[in-house]
């Protein structure tokens, strides 16, 4: 076979490889340019909800969207209000922030001298991912001053004031790990429902099974190396709602009742509902109300 045959024959053939690479990359191109023109799902808007304030025993509250961030429903909800255990929120996520779940927690003398007692004893260790879901359950005072002592102590507690301040809660700062009351006169924590709302949600999208934790006691992921009882659910008054994807209560003399759930309004949307300054009956009351107006107004 001549050059000039041979020549012409692969220029013929890088024609065709040329025709060929040019077409897979068209319509790529035109997959590409189809995926990003088909129109984005639209988010399941919800109505704003119609509920006398006067109805619920709570002095602020509010029900929230995280999807969209809509209010939809608001009863002083930039009101600033002592916190009581609602702050062991805030002092679990700041603690997984700069702990491992796995690292040890020991306790002291000091942490348990805390108001309340939950069977711990001096010297005891836990890991602190066990300790967080054990002291959310139950609400633990001395649970949470030991993962405050561990993550730094009083540094811990500037520490939480800088991840509240990080999240734009303008409402809120902390004194202690716990919310206890301080004095007759000075809370251990404030912030107002829509702060509250903002870190329950931040904390459910980071940390979802410790949230979730808070309704359904797992001996092997809660109970310690002592074996502790467990003691009385918190939320229990709670178990009734369908789609509960977890719970935070808080009573103290200066904060009255609060707490904060998460729900599911339908399948994959879930909604943040908080009352402050209820009573410690009254909470219950007013999330089920507030739910009960979720579900039956859309």
């Amino acid at each position: 076979m001549s050059d000039t045959k041979t020549k012409k024959r692969q220029y013929v053939i890088h024609m065709i490889i040329t025709a060929v690479a040019l077409g897979i990359i068209g319509y790529s191109l035109l997959l590409e340019h189809a995926r990003h023109s088909q129109p984005v799902a639209s988010i399941h808007v919800l109505s704003p909800i119609t509920l006398a304030p006067e109805s619920l025993t709570a002095r602020a509250a509010i029900v929230y969207d995280p999807s969209d961030g809509q209010i939809l429903f608001s009863k002083n909800s930039e009101m600033q209000l002592p916190l009581a255990s609602l702050t062991k929120l805030m002092t679990a996520d700041a603690a997984l922030s700069v702990m491992s779940a796995t690292s040890s927690v020991r306790f002291s003398k000091q942490a348990l001298a805390t108001e309340g007692s939950s069977g711990f004893k001096v010297g005891e260790t836990w890991p602190l991912g066990k300790l967080i879901r054990y002291s959310l359950l139950v609400s633990s005072n001395q649970g949470m001053a030991a993962v405050a002592e561990s993550a730094g102590g009083q540094a811990f507690i500037e520490q939480m004031n800088t991840h509240a301040q990080d999240m734009s809660l303008a409402q809120t700062y902390f004194l202690d790990p716990t919310g206890l009351d301080l004095t007759t006169e000075t809370a251990g924590a404030y912030g107002s429902p829509h702060d509250v709302a903002m870190l329950a949600a931040d904390f459910y999208r980071s940390h979802p099974s410790y949230f979730e934790s808070t309704l359904t006691p797992d001996s092997d992921k809660i109970i310690g190396p002592n074996k502790i009882a467990l003691a009385a659910v918190t939320a229990a008054p709670l178990f009734d709602i369908p789609g509960l994807i977890g719970a935070k209560t808080g009573y103290t003399d200066l904060a009255g009742g609060n707490l904060v759930v998460i729900f599911d309004e339908s399948l994959g949307h879930p909604l943040v509902a908080v009352v402050l300054h209820s009573t410690e009956q009254g909470r219950y009351s007013d999330i089920h109300a507030l739910i009960n107006a979720v579900r039956t107004q859309q």
